[in-house]
């Protein structure tokens, strides 16, 4: 019969093993890969945003020399995720991709966001400008703008819904603006994120939708829907038959939106600059700046005081169109 040890002797081995442990931990620490890097995401994976993330990630680890991580924090237009980013070690491990419509037109239209970007963020870099669009589904005859509102018109009695992938966010004023301009009743339709509005214009579930062109380009190009027009003072090189909504008679949305990464306040600058070098050499790869073109963005590297004079301008521009519009802050 085997020997069995005593109890005296299993609480020595125990002890043993946990001191060996507390000592080797350390020691894994110090010699073990880095911490990775968390690149928070407010929308869920398969929208632009998210593809955004994962081109910078892909590439970022090399630069970096450490895992990087996309986290998406899918909900509210992008505020889970600007929260958890408030919440996060101002350590240089955690950053949040975002476009205008959280850190610009959220505080705007929200009466307690949870966040202040001014307070409780810091910039790191911009990687590019882009522009939303009107997109319509294929199951809609319409070609163009011009035809859309004569279907809307006629065939629908002027009424029309047009999804979009956030409440209160730029999508909704245009929605509201086309309306007013050519004298018909579109509601928006906020959905929680582009991917899900798109899933909706796919099944036809929605005639006609607002977002930006990252969002629409692939199904643009599939023919599976159609972007009629865009935002921004000239035409994209995406979609360069897409006329711009100024064309069309429809002014003030010349300002275009932007894309940047932001970390916790307190963040050392050590980090950020650490972090903004690397961002600096991805975009200028070929292969990262065509990639990113073939989203529908206009590529372009914005330091840490460029990113931050840039949302300054844009939220300023969108405050008085907000103001303008009577919208009042839920």
């Amino acid at each position: 019969m085997p020997h069995q040890p005593s109890r005296r002797q299993v609480l020595a081995a125990g002890a043993a093993f946990a001191l060996g442990s507390a000592i080797a931990r350390p020691a894994a620490a110090q010699s073990g890969s880095p911490a990775p890097l968390r690149i928070l995401v407010g929308f869920p994976p398969g929208g632009g945003t998210d593809a955004i993330a994962r081109t910078l990630a892909d590439k970022l680890k090399d630069l970096l020399g450490q895992p990087v991580l996309v986290d998406n924090r899918a909900g509210a237009g992008g505020q889970i995720a600007a929260q958890a980013l408030k919440a996060a070690s101002a350590d240089g491990h955690t950053v949040f991709l975002s476009h205008d419509h959280t850190i610009s037109i959220l505080p705007l239209v929200t009466r307690n966001p949870g966040f202040d970007p001014a307070h409780d963020f810091v910039p790191v870099a911009g990687i590019a400008t882009f522009v939303n669009a009107l997109a319509l589904s294929g199951g809609t005859p319409a070609r163009s703008l011009p035809e859309y509102v004569q279907w809307v018109r006629e065939r629908q009695g002027g009424k029309g819904n047009v999804g979009v992938p956030a409440p209160a966010s730029v999508p909704e004023f245009l929605v509201k603006l086309i309306g007013q301009k050519y004298s018909l009743d579109l509601q928006a339709a906020p959905y929680r994120g582009s991917a899900p509005m798109i899933a909706d214009m796919l099944g036809n579930q929605i005639g006609a939708g607002i977002g930006s062109i990252p969002d629409f380009i692939e199904n643009h190009k599939a023919g599976k829907i159609r972007v009629v027009a865009v935002m921004g003072n000239a035409r994209q090189a995406a979609v360069p038959e897409a006329p711009t909504f100024a064309e069309l008679g429809l002014k003030g949305f010349e300002d275009v939106p932007y894309y940047g990464l932001f970390a916790p306040a307190g963040t050392p600058q050590a980090a950020i600059d650490r972090l903004g070098d690397a961002l600096a050499k991805v975009v200028a790869q070929p292969d990262v700046k065509d990639k990113l073109t073939a989203m529908g963005l206009a590529v372009g590297y914005m330091s840490q005081q460029q990113l931050a004079s840039r949302e300054r301008a844009y939220t300023q521009a969108w405050a008085k169109i907000i103001k303008a519009s009577g919208f009042q802050p839920q």
